[in-house]
């Protein structure tokens, strides 16, 4: 493996020490001692009540979500874990918007921390459009920890991605 691409933006030790685990075979098991709890959301059904639970606790007042699903053509190569988008429509002489939310299938199979990581993220950008002071202030009111576990995430789609590039697993098909 030629790099670590989810991980470009952080210190060169600190990306060493993650390849080292990783040709060592220790980051599934660091991941599966800190994560050992998976979600239930394998349907749209369900990932919009598990969005909806978040968003009804933290973000009450913000505008509606229109439709919220897991994704098979989000490409993870990309940056694209999951997507919020603004849609706007002309109906008569108004100009309706709605919000759609987008999460890959990547996730269907992660820890619920990672799950829940991404989701906190796209709902963020209801609020605050840019990656701003304010968006992460906000993504740290609704998970403390969103940090480490943004950062975990990276690890865990570099193992993926690792995993893959040996053969040992295939990551879920994407549609490109």
């Amino acid at each position: 493996m030629s790099g670590l691409p989810y991980l470009n933006h952080y210190s060169p030790s600190l990306v060493e020490q993650i390849q080292g685990m990783l040709q060592q075979g220790k980051v599934q098991t660091y991941l599966d001692a800190k994560y050992p709890d998976k979600h239930h959301c394998n349907n749209d059904k369900q990932l919009r009540d598990y969005v909806m639970e978040i968003k009804n606790q933290y973000l009450k007042k913000s505008a509606p979500i229109n439709k919220i699903q897991f994704d098979n053509k989000l490409h993870v190569v990309k940056n694209a874990l999951g997507t919020h988008t603004y849609v706007s429509r002309v109906q008569g002489n108004k100009l309706k918007s709605k919000n759609e939310l987008r999460v890959s299938s990547i996730f269907k199979d992660a820890p619920e921390a990672f799950l829940r990581m991404i989701v906190v993220h796209e709902l963020a950008h209801v609020k605050e459009l840019d990656h701003n002071k304010a968006f992460y202030k906000l993504c740290c009111h609704m998970l403390p920890e969103y940090h480490q576990i943004e950062f975990d995430t990276r690890v865990y789609l570099t193992l993926l991605e690792y995993n893959a590039s040996a053969g040992n697993i295939t990551l879920p098909k994407q549609d490109i």
